[in-house]
C-alpha cells in the first residue's frame, strides 16, 4: 500500500495539505505543479489498497482521472471548494465539497479536524484572498496583531509562489516548499526557525508587485477594469497576487489581469468584485480553457484575436450583475 497527496501548488493545497499531515504523518508520493496545473489526478498511478488524497482542484476537471484511480480499488479523498459538478457515487469515495465563496480547501480541513493546526487554515484562506474568514477563524486562536498581519503576509507569498507559466518561473516547487514548511506544526514557528525561505519570496514578491504596479489599465469603468502583463517571468508570478491585491484596493470593482503568454495569447485571472462576489466562474467557464469558482477564476489561454470582444464582454457582464 502506498500513499499519494495531489495537491494544488498554491497556499490553499499547500496549506491544506499541510493540516492533514501534520495530524497525520505518512511517507506519501506527492504530485502538484504551479497554481493552474489543475488535472492533476491524470498523473495518479494507483493499485487497490492505495490511498489518495486531492487537494484544491476541481472534480469536475479531475473526473476522468479520478475514475480511473477509483477503478484501480485506490481509496480517495477528495476535499475541494471548486466547481464539481455531478459528484461520483463510489464506496472507495469521500468528499468533502463545499463550493461557497467564503470557504477554502484549508478551512474545510481544518473543519474536518477541529482546529488542530487552524493556523495553517488561516494561511491558506489568507492566500486565498479571504480576509474575513481568515480573521473570523483568527479570533479563536492566541495571535497577536503583528502575528496575524504575519501569517497575511506569509499566505499571500506562498500563493504568489505558485503562479506562474511551468516550473521554472517559481521561486520554488510547491512540493519543495512543503516539504520545507512540513516540520512547522504552526506557520509562526516556521516564520523564526526557517527566515531564509520566508524572506526569499517576500523579496521576490514585492519586486514583482512594484514592477505590475507600474503598468495603467487598458480599460476600467465603475464595475470592472482589465489589465495585462507582459511576456516576463516576474509578470507570470504576480499575475494572480495582483488581481487579488486589485480586488481589495477597488472592492466595488470586478477586474481581469491578463498575461502575455510565449504563443501571443493570454492567460487570465479573473477576480469578482469583494463585495459581490460571484459570477466569475460563470464567466471564464464560457471560453474553452476557463474555470474557477465564484470569487476567483481564470481561463488558461485567450486568444489574442478575442482581446477587444473579451474586454467588452467581461464589462458587460459585471454591468449585468451590478443591476
Amino acid at each position: 500500500m502506498k500513499y499519494v497527496d495531489v495537491f494544488n501548488g498554491d497556499a490553499d493545497g499547500i496549506c491544506a495539505l499541510l493540516q492533514l499531515r501534520n495530524a497525520d504523518p505518512v511517507d506519501s508520493e506527492l504530485i502538484t505543479g504551479v497554481k493552474r496545473d489543475i488535472a492533476l489526478a491524470d498523473r495518479v498511478s494507483a493499485n487497490a489498497g492505495d490511498k489518495v488524497t486531492i487537494l484544491d482542484v476541481s472534480l469536475d476537471k479531475n473526473r476522468s482521472g479520478l475514475e480511473q484511480v477509483l477503478n484501480s480499488g485506490a481509496e480517495v479523498l477528495y476535499i475541494d471548494h471548486h466547481f464539481a459538478g455531478d459528484i461520483p457515487e463510489h464506496n472507495n469515495l469521500t468528499t468533502k465539497i463545499n463550493t461557497a465563496s467564503d470557504v477554502c480547501t484549508a478551512l474545510l480541513v481544518n473543519g474536518l479536524l477541529k482546529g488542530q493546526f487552524a493556523e495553517w487554515a488561516v494561511v491558506g484562506a489568507f492566500g486565498d484572498n479571504l480576509r474575513q474568514s481568515a480573521q473570523t477563524l483568527a479570533k479563536s486562536l492566541d495571535i497577536t496583531e503583528p502575528e496575524l498581519e504575519a501569517l497575511e503576509n506569509l499566505g499571500i507569498y506562498l500563493n504568489y509562489n505558485g503562479y506562474g507559466a511551468s516550473l521554472e518561473d517559481l521561486h520554488f516547487h510547491p512540493a519543495e516548499l512543503f516539504k520545507k514548511l512540513l516540520p512547522y506544526a504552526s506557520p509562526r514557528e516556521f516564520m523564526r526557525e526557517a527566515k531564509e525561505i520566508f524572506e526569499h519570496l517576500q523579496t521576490g514578491y514585492h519586486n514583482d508587485m512594484a514592477a505590475a504596479a507600474k503598468l495603467p489599465p487598458v480599460n476600467a469603468d465603475q464595475v470592472s477594469a482589465v489589465y495585462i502583463l507582459p511576456n516576463e517571468r516576474w509578470a507570470r508570478r504576480v499575475s494572480g497576487v495582483y488581481s487579488n491585491d486589485l480586488a481589495n484596493d477597488h472592492p466595488d470593482r470586478a477586474h481581469a489581469v491578463l498575461t502575455v503568454k510565449q504563443n501571443g495569447n493570454y492567460l487570465v485571472s479573473i477576480r469578482a468584485p469583494l463585495n459581490n462576489k460571484q459570477g466569475a466562474d460563470e464567466f471564464c467557464r464560457q471560453f474553452a480553457t476557463g474555470g474557477g469558482r465564484a470569487a476567483a477564476a481564470g481561463i488558461n489561454d485567450l486568444p489574442a484575436e478575442n482581446l477587444q470582444s473579451f474586454t467588452a464582454q467581461f464589462s458587460q457582464f459585471y454591468q449585468a450583475l451590478a443591476g
